[in-house]
């Protein structure tokens, strides 16, 4: 077999191991992989990388600051990684590497370049914003980094965000673009548990800011909490430097209130999802498609999301294989109303379960999403 030298960059070690390891092992297989990606700090990330065969690049960029020095400094470095290595794949992902990946790879005329967006974030949303300009600024150079007229095969996971790069004319008709179930979920590390439909409980699994629906949880359990006492909330996740992290006031009120057990960030979900009884997430954030979710339904556990993008695609609503709701987006009352629902009616958490972990099995097996992330890539 002709091994190729695949370059893979990103905006966060965590996101490597956690959402790509099970693609980055199967690349390494018949291939050479190289990872650019910011500091790893943690060790486990590094040897695990390490025992893929992987080389490991690093880089001091931060994906979720607006730095003008700092990117031009990673465009640099990552101009000379890719004029080195002559990589024949070019796979980035999230937002930054995607423009600036794709205009470099392009530019030192990469085989095939194909950047995956795992959801549009803020710089597609309808909101008004007083960032008007960075998202026209990000829209341009993303329309630059796709054209077509490149070896460009863009991955995408849901036909939402397809349709809307239509829309925006960020890509036409003849634009190579293929959309995939998400990241994919390994059904064998995520294994089902039968949820506790007795002491119920929920849990939401996001990092602390305002678009992933912080605040419409904070305030539903407080709704729910006031009616049913009993009824236990917990928030995994972390608080940090993010431009639309939620406000200081509320993450102390989180804290100290008692509303809801604050658990932080954790580096394995598992035994939290197994704890609890239906997973939530009420996020607007412009998702690809919610890891969480994923997880949760790969565990066997109901489901509570918004009917936005991303978030609808892991909602099954054919008759009879229901695994959860979708609520209208920051709608309070719709929130509580669903969760009301599963405290009326605690045999559902079981049945919406199995349903769930069937739905992940059929759909968002991470084997299944893999061999079709590696045709697109041309790998095999």
């Amino acid at each position: 077999m002709n091994a190729k030298r695949v370059l893979i960059a990103c905006d966060t070690p965590r996101t490597i191991l956690e959402f790509r390891g099970k693609l980055i092992e199967a690349m390494s297989l018949n291939n050479k992989v190289y990872v650019f990606t910011p500091v790893i700090a943690q060790e486990f990330i590094r040897k695990k990388l390490e025992s893929f065969g992987v080389t490991i690049i690093e880089t001091s960029l931060n994906g979720s600051n607006v730095s003008v020095f700092s990117d031009l400094k990673y465009i640099l470095k990552l101009f000379k990684v890719i004029h080195s290595l002559k990589p024949d794949v070019f796979f980035p992902y999230t937002l930054k590497p995607v423009i600036y990946g794709s205009l470099v790879a392009n530019f030192c005329r990469v085989k095939l370049v194909a950047p995956m967006l795992s959801g549009l974030g803020y710089n597609f949303a309808d909101s008004q914003s007083k960032n008007t300009i960075v998202k026209k600024i990000t829209r341009a150079l993303l329309r630059k980094s796709l054209d077509k007229r490149n070896k460009i095969h863009l991955i995408l996971q849901n036909k939402d965000d397809y349709k809307t790069l239509l829309n925006q004319r960020i890509i036409d008709e003849n634009s190579k673009a293929f959309v995939v179930n998400g990241s994919g979920v390994d059904l064998s590390h995520y294994d089902y548990s039968v949820p506790d439909s007795h002491n119920i409980s929920f849990v939401m699994i996001a990092r602390l800011i305002n678009a992933k629906g912080i605040n419409e949880y904070y305030k539903a359990a407080k709704a729910i909490r006031s009616q049913f006492p009993q009824i236990r909330f917990k928030l995994v996740g972390s608080y940090d430097n993010n431009i639309d992290s939620i406000d200081k006031s509320l993450f102390e009120e989180i804290k100290t209130s008692g509303v809801l057990d604050y658990i932080g960030q954790v580096n394995d979900i598992r035994p939290h999802i197994k704890r609890t009884s239906v997973v939530v997430l009420p996020s607007y954030y412009g998702e690809g498609v919610p890891r969480c979710i994923l997880e949760a339904l790969a565990m066997g556990r109901a489901v509570i999301t918004s009917d936005s993008v991303g978030c609808r695609e892991t909602v099954n609503i054919k008759a009879g294989a229901t695994n959860g709701f979708l609520v209208p987006v920051k709608d309070i009352p719709s929130l509580v109303a669903k969760m009301e629902y599963f405290i009326l009616n605690p045999n559902d958490i079981v049945k919406f379960g199995i349903n769930g972990r069937k739905y992940a099995e059929e759909k968002f097996d991470v084997q299944l999403v893999n061999k079709q992330m590696l045709k697109i890539m041309e790998l095999i």
